[in-house]
């Protein structure tokens, strides 16, 4: 029998063939692996970074043969790094908040010590031996990397072997298929990912984590695989609130943006939480293809914060959310003419060498890149452009918008899940938050706030609200 995990529900465990199937996820009390409140007990010597590393390692043995998140491991490296931390914590000389930080790096960007696989036959055993910014800062501020975690091919194609944490017969999301699942799973309480069409939102929604997908150029992409670059963002999926801002913030810091922009605004603390007075409520594209059951749980939230003294404004309320929600149907044509023709390199060249270790989904979009045209391209440009614009306008009505991350909980089987609710905020460039407060046949279910470019940390605080509004019981 795997050791429990404070957390995880194990008490609910259903076994078959002794394996650990299904956990039910209770937004109230399901609560996952968390390192920011456990920094006290290394300063005073109660509790240290390598036995904080040696009880994620052993909920790693415990559901990692059942989960399969990650590609490698470096544990060696990582005791090391973690009785480093141990040291400088009773030496009260602490590098930083990251210091002693377990974590898992999606396998998209380069590391030293591991290769880089992408999800991809083309890539098996490719390594770089240098470190991408992301990884560099991390280890550079204290933070323990334990291994890669699974992605699908290229961030976007084939599915990978990895599992949603609370019913290994459900797809984790992806791309950051395996960062999902470790987080989801206690086995770290942090976790880097990648998103173009939701891809840190999804996972987090359908693994009941935490993520930010912080403003556009916030944070350092060098040393990567070379996503369309217009869209592309590195994002943070944390056990808590505090430590996936804390980490995003510290990182965006540290390693610098994108180049040509600024790191994210704040400070390396989780801010007081900031009641919304009003919120503009959006369908997207999403409503469509949404289930009843799923629209009725995300509009008796709402009538929730409604009751809790929010203002909740829908497109029937106002013309300009109306046009606004017009345009997010037109955006994902927008977005698939984007990162098709910002993908033409590599992704044809991968076609024309290896076409038979390229999968479907991957050799396709080779082949739609050759027909989008410059023309087709600036058009797309100049729509987001735009698009941008008029979403920025909402801020002098709204103090945020809210919607979901996806069309229901997590489906089975390994197919990704709908990215109708997350191309919205990358294609705009703006900060949004999956907040797992929410829960459907007792699979997590996340709610997805969106603010506004480069208050990042405004939104984290509406963020912080929201967790007891939502959970709380009705008065």
């Amino acid at each position: 029998m795997p050791r429990a995990h404070p957390g995880l529900g194990w008490q609910n465990r259903i076994d078959i063939g002794g394996r650990a199937m299904k956990i039910e996820y209770r937004p109230a009390s399901s609560k996952l692996l968390t390192f920011y409140d456990k920094i006290p007990a290394f300063l005073d010597g109660s509790d240290t970074p390598r036995t904080y590393l040696e009880r994620c390692l052993e909920t790693v043995a415990a559901r990692e043969p059942d989960m399969k998140a990650f590609v490698t491991f470096s544990l060696d490296r990582a005791r090391a790094a973690a009785d480093a931390a141990t040291k400088r914590y009773k030496d009260k000389q602490p590098l930083c908040p990251l210091d002693g930080m377990p974590y898992a790096m999606k396998d998209v960007f380069e590391t030293e010590d591991m290769p880089m696989q992408l999800g991809s036959r083309l890539f098996e055993g490719y390594q770089a031996g240098w470190d991408a910014a992301c990884v560099y800062f991390l280890r550079r501020g204290g933070a323990v990397m334990i291994g890669k975690t699974v992605t699908t091919e290229f961030a976007f194609g084939e599915p990978g072997p990895a599992r949603n944490a609370w019913d290994t017969d459900r797809t984790p999301g992806g791309s950051s298929s395996g960062s999902g699942a470790a987080v989801g799973s206690s086995m770290v309480p942090v976790a880097t990912g990648t998103q173009v069409r939701g891809s840190v939102l999804r996972p987090a929604c359908f693994n009941g984590a935490w993520a930010i997908k912080p403003s556009f150029g916030s944070m350092n992409l060098g040393g990567g695989f070379p996503s369309p670059p217009s869209v592309c963002h590195l994002g943070i999926l944390g056990g808590s609130l505090a430590d996936t801002w804390i980490s995003a913030w510290w990182l965006s810091q540290n390693s610098g943006a994108v180049p040509g922009h600024p790191s994210l605004k704040g400070e390396a603390a989780l801010p007081k939480a900031r009641k919304p007075a009003r919120l503009a409520r959006i369908e997207s594209a999403g409503w469509a293809e949404t289930p009843e059951p799923t629209r009725a749980i995300f509009d008796d939230m709402t009538a929730k914060l409604a009751r809790r003294g929010v203002e909740i404004v829908g497109r029937a309320d106002d013309p300009e959310l109306d046009a606004y929600e017009q345009d997010l149907i037109t955006l994902r044509e927008i977005m698939e003419v984007t990162l098709t023709f910002e993908g033409r390199w590599p992704l044809m060249m991968y076609a024309d060498r290896s076409p038979d270790l390229l999968g479907d989904r991957v050799f396709n979009r080779a082949k739609a890149a050759n027909d989008v045209t410059p023309l087709q391209y600036e058009e797309a440009l100049e729509w987001s452009a735009g698009a941008r614009r008029r979403h920025e306008a909402l801020a002098t009505k709204y103090d945020a918008l809210i919607t979901l991350n996806a069309t229901g909980p997590a489906p089975e089987g390994m197919p990704v899940g709908n990215a109708v609710y997350g191309e919205q905020s990358s294609v705009l460039g703006v900060p949004a938050l999956n907040a797992p407060l929410l829960a459907q046949d007792g699979m997590p279910l996340g709610i997805q706030l969106l603010g506004y470019f480069r208050r990042d940390y405004d939104l984290i605080a509406l963020g912080h609200w929201m967790i007891h509004a939502i959970l709380r019981e009705e008065d």
